[in-house]
Formats: C-alpha cells, sequence, structure tokens
C-alpha cells in the first residue's frame, strides 16, 4: 500500500465546552453518541446541565466521532471534551445513503432513567433537537407528586417530590449567599400613577412593533438612571477592592413555574430605549419559558431586578442577592391604596395604584445612605416619569 501523502488527512475538530462569562461550570450528563458513530454538523452530542439549565452540546462538523475525553462529571468552560473527524457532508455519487437514526433516538442515561423511574416514553413530549427525549425532560416528569401508601398501622400519607438538578442547585446557591453576604433590606412605597398612565398612552404603539411594554421595561429604565445616585449599587466587592461596573447589565428574575427559576441578562441596559428595554425583556423571557435559554444569556449580570408582585406579594424581604452582585432589586405587587396628598395646601385623600420597592444589599459594600439615596432616585424617575 502507498504512503498517504501529507495533508491527506483532515484535522480533527474540537468539541468544547461552551463558554459562560462569569467561569461557572457545567456538569456532563450524558452523551448521545458513542466512540466511532458517525456525526453531523448541528446533531446533540452530548447533554449539559448548569445551575439554571439543561442544554445540548452540538457537533460542529460533519464527519466521526474519533474520541471521548470527558465521559462524565463537572467540566469547565472551554474544556476539550473531545474530537471529530471531519467528513463529506453528502456521500459520493451512487453512494447508498446512510439509514436515518430515529428522531427521538434515547440515551442511555434516558433509558436508564425510564427504567428506575416506570414513566412511559410515549407520554413524555421531549424538549431536545427534532423533539428528542433528554433526561431534563424525565427529571421533570419524575417530579411529578407520587404519592406514597403509608406502612402497616400508619394513617398519615406523604406525598415526596424529588429536587430536581435545578432546585438542588438553586437552594446552595442560595445559602450560599446568605452565609457570603450580610443582607441588608430598605423599603419604600413608589406612586406608579405615573408610569400607568404613559403606558396606557403608548402600549398600542409599542403593539404595532410587536411589543409588549410591560411594566417591567419602566423598572428596569428606572434603575438605570438611579444608578447615578449610588454607583456602588452596580458593583462586586472583592476582599481588597470594590470593582464597581460602568455597563450595567441586569438579571431579571423569571419564574418557571414548579421547575424553578432562571434569570437572564439584559445587557448593558443603560445604553437602551425604555422600547430597547421592552423588546429585549420580550424576547428573553419567552426564550426562558420556552426552554431555549443559552448559558452565556444568563452570564455576567451586575444588578438584579425580582418582580416578585407578578405572583401576587407586596413585600419579600430579603430578596437573596444573586452572588457575586452587591445588590437586587424587589418590586411588589401594584394595588390600589388610599393616600395623603397635599393639594393647595391642604391634605387630600386619594386613591392611587401603589407598590412597595426594595433593595437589599450586601453590607459589606452599601451602607443606609447609600441605600436610601439609591431608592429615593428610583422612586422619583417612577412617579415623575418624563420620558416620551
Amino acid at each position: 500500500m502507498g504512503a498517504v501523502p501529507m495533508g491527506s488527512m483532515p484535522e480533527p475538530v474540537a468539541i468544547l465546552s461552551p463558554l459562560a462569562q462569569d467561569g461557572s461550570a457545567a456538569v456532563i450528563r450524558a452523551w448521545l453518541k458513542a466512540e466511532g458513530d458517525p456525526v453531523t454538523e448541528g446533531e446533540p452530542l452530548l447533554e449539559l446541565e448548569t445551575d439554571k439549565v439543561a442544554m445540548e452540546v452540538t457537533a460542529p462538523a460533519t464527519g466521526r466521532l474519533a474520541a471521548i475525553l470527558v465521559r462524565e462529571g463537572e467540566v469547565q468552560p472551554g474544556l476539550l471534551l473531545g474530537h471529530i473527524v471531519p467528513e463529506a457532508a453528502a456521500p459520493p455519487a451512487g453512494a447508498e445513503a446512510p439509514p436515518a437514526v430515529p428522531e427521538h433516538r434515547l440515551s442511555p442515561a434516558v433509558r436508564k432513567l425510564l427504567r428506575e423511574s416506570g414513566l412511559d416514553p410515549a407520554r413524555l413530549e421531549g424538549t431536545g433537537r427534532d423533539g428528542r427525549l433528554t433526561r431534563h425532560d424525565v427529571v421533570l416528569a419524575m417530579r411529578q407528586p407520587q404519592v406514597a401508601p403509608p406502612p402497616a398501622g400508619e394513617t398519615p400519607r406523604v406525598t415526596r417530590v424529588p429536587h430536581s438538578p435545578m432546585r438542588r442547585t438553586i437552594a446552595g446557591h442560595m445559602a450560599h449567599s446568605v452565609a457570603t453576604a450580610p443582607h441588608v433590606t430598605a423599603v419604600f412605597e413608589a406612586d406608579l400613577g405615573a408610569i400607568v398612565a404613559h403606558r396606557a398612552a403608548h402600549r398600542a404603539a409599542f403593539a404595532a412593533r410587536g411589543v409588549a411594554l410591560t411594566y417591567s421595561a419602566y423598572f428596569l429604565r428606572a434603575a438605570v438612571r438611579a444608578m447615578a445616585a449610588a454607583p456602588a449599587v452596580n458593583s462586586r466587592w472583592h476582599e481588597d477592592h470594590l470593582e464597581i461596573f460602568q455597563d450595567v447589565h441586569i438579571g431579571i428574575g423569571t419564574a418557571l413555574g414548579e421547575e424553578g427559576l432562571v434569570v437572564p441578562v439584559v445587557r448593558e441596559a443603560q445604553s437602551l430605549s425604555l422600547f430597547g428595554l421592552a423588546e429585549r425583556v420580550q424576547d428573553l423571557t419567552a426564550r426562558a419559558r420556552a426552554g431555549r435559554l443559552r448559558p452565556e444569556a444568563m452570564q455576567g449580570g451586575t444588578f438584579t431586578v425580582s418582580n416578585h408582585g407578578v405572583s401576587g406579594s407586596l413585600l419579600a424581604a430579603p430578596v437573596i442577592i444573586h452572588q457575586p452582585q452587591a445588590a437586587i432589586l424587589g418590586i411588589g405587587r401594584m394595588e390600589k391604596r388610599v393616600v395623603v396628598r397635599e393639594s393647595g395646601g391642604q391634605d387630600a385623600i386619594l386613591v392611587r395604584p401603589m407598590a412597595y420597592v426594595s433593595l437589599t444589599i450586601d453590607h459589606r459594600v452599601l451602607d443606609g445612605s447609600q441605600t436610601n439615596a439609591w431608592l429615593s432616585r428610583f422612586v422619583q424617575v417612577l412617579e415623575g416619569w418624563d420620558e416620551e
């Protein structure tokens, strides 16, 4: 057999763990392909799970999976996971096409979970590529309450709901935040009448451009403007210095029902208009609830807004800080309340749309005067809304 000419063998293509701006790690849950399997560019290769989202890593090239270098466990961003030897995407003329791979092909990890849980895969909805059933889908199905029969001679009946990986990780982050930062919460009350009127006058124009004008956009815009009153709110604590950010990257807490919550980030919020903020919030929340957020969409936040009032609460305190940030804003439910206002030198009783707003701070970073200055400016912007 003659020697293979130099350069005739294609260079292997690296399979890398996705990059994350804050350097957070992910866990390999399952490889969907075995060494030697043919792969197509864009086809799912393995499942990863971060603290906030489950995702698939897809093939960066068409060819053959030549090597799997990391099979399980935690992986850091940018880690080399394996290699693909590239091949032509289309077979030579006259060659027989390879047999089609079933769209709902189950990975070994998914099959194992299905056996352990007794769940019928035909009754589950897959969120993977082309509707494929993922490990995350099975875990969510397993979390549906199962009533356990009481032991003989005992009457109590209980419901045991296994913790999902997301719920366990959220719990760990919450405990870590409380243990790391001394939390202090200040509460103000805001009259939202000005933004209610502004929204009523402009929501139709926004809708005509395909964007819903929600109150969240006003809260983000007011938060950006309040940063001038206390720049350290948009900062990060280090043992030997305070890092104050020039750009305001605002995370927006987005509930996913029983599954938990995610915090997608509106990057460079200070550069966006009210319309731009409304458009970005709409896109991020829609992708979050559809399970289509990439990990990078939840990285790099410098400040967070929790609009907990949308689920009914008037006040939540403390709203736990999203580490390593210095503060988090809480917005309570808007409701009509009786208030006293001065008019013409006389006190008048009025009914106004009011809401409690809170700022929970890392007391290592901020003191009461800075906290109150920030909240005062935030409320002032909302109550005297002057932007078109």
